[in-house]
């Protein structure tokens, strides 16, 4: 089991974090996601280590969001 939390910009509501947690649980192994939008903290659960590429495209997938560091 492996916890990530990455910092995310852009997101401003409910919405975004949705957008955000579609996306990155989408990627292979991904057990959970749990986003704080006031923080633009981005926590994500998996059975091994994502790789960050990998994060980024989902986070670019969901919308005009950067993932800015992890």
């Amino acid at each position: 089991m492996s916890e990530t939390t990455y910092t995310v910009t852009g997101m401003t509501c409910d919405h975004c974090a949705d957008a955000i947690t579609k996306e990155i649980s989408d990627l292979p192994g991904v057990q959970q996601v749990k986003v704080d939008v006031p923080s633009g903290r981005v926590t994500v659960t998996s059975e091994s280590p994502l790789a960050t590429e990998d994060v980024r495209a989902a986070v670019v997938e969901a919308g005009e969001y950067e993932l800015v560091s992890s």
